[in-house]
């Protein structure tokens, strides 16, 4: 496939999914076709899909000779709707876990972004005979920082983008999301803004979702010395949404991660520096 074909439409698939013993529909965009899979998880923004996150990091992986599947989590993008009243870490995980056997792939590499790291995690600690290696960005494991209030001001901006999804709210939680929000352009935050509401029962439910269970994500800071998978951790010294000091937890707790800070970067590593970003994880996962 050249990189002219790989678009959102051309790749995008459904599957049904057994996911606690409910039968669901799960979006997921499929490129590619090689050996070895790798799956990328979004984060947990308004209006976030598989392919809004990754859509700069595709191609080089395809072109390099790996399959790239694009999940839409329950409660994103296309995928159906739900209300976690448990752990939103897990409940991807284990969609995740049911994909996978739908498709018929044994094992593959994750990267996961902000809530896709979590997830990321989550599913490593549950399945890790079905991991390769994990390259984890902005998340990986919840619980407080060291050094930043909690919640931050981005988790604040995006939750009240949830309530109220205005383009003016939109604008604030991503001027803090970047550190260089002039490269957001006016099309790209009404494509956005337009993904957001195009599915407001996703913007329900999220809500409803954080009043049953204010902390969706796990702490899983005492288990991180069970996954023994290679992780890159990769994270933005500027990161107004997660603090840094996540990722050093994550380093100093997991049996086998390193750790790339990119300075002058917020909570989107992958799109603020796309190109560094992929040499670096092509480079991890080849080697």
């Amino acid at each position: 496939m050249t990189a002219q074909a790989i678009t959102e439409a051309s790749t995008s698939k459904f599957a049904r999914v057994k996911v606690d013993d409910q039968d669901v529909q799960i979006h997921y965009n499929d490129v590619g076709a090689g050996a070895e899979t790798v799956v990328m998880l979004h984060g947990s923004g308004p209006g976030a899909s598989g392919w809004a996150n990754f859509n700069r990091n595709v191609e080089p992986l395809v072109a390099a000779g790996y399959r790239v599947i694009l999940m839409d989590c329950l409660g994103w993008s296309k995928s159906d709707p739900i209300v976690c009243t448990g752990s939103r870490s897990e409940l991807n995980g284990r969609t995740l876990n049911g994909l996978l056997d739908v498709l018929g792939i044994e094992r593959v590499h994750i990267l996961g972004n902000s809530m896709g790291g979590h997830s990321a995690v989550a599913f490593a600690l549950a399945n890790p005979q079905r991991v390769g290696k994990l390259v984890l960005m902005g998340g990986g494991t919840a619980g407080p920082s060291n050094f930043a209030p909690m919640p931050t001001e981005g988790i604040k901006l995006l939750q009240g983008l949830y309530r109220e999804p205005t383009i003016e709210n939109l604008k604030r939680m991503m001027n803090v999301f970047v550190y260089d929000a002039s490269a957001l352009t006016d099309a790209l935050m009404q494509a956005r803004l337009d993904n957001m509401l195009a599915r407001r029962d996703h913007l329900e439910n999220f809500v409803k979702s954080l009043a049953a269970n204010p902390k969706q994500f796990t702490d899983y800071g005492p288990r991180l010395g069970e996954i023994a998978a290679p992780t890159l951790v990769i994270w933005g010294r500027d990161d107004r949404f997660v603090p840094m000091d996540t990722g050093l937890r994550l380093l100093a707790g997991m049996q086998n991660a390193q750790l790339h800070v990119f300075n002058r970067c917020g909570h989107w590593a992958q799109w603020e520096h796309a190109d560094a970003f992929n040499r670096m994880v092509l480079d991890f996962l080849q080697h």
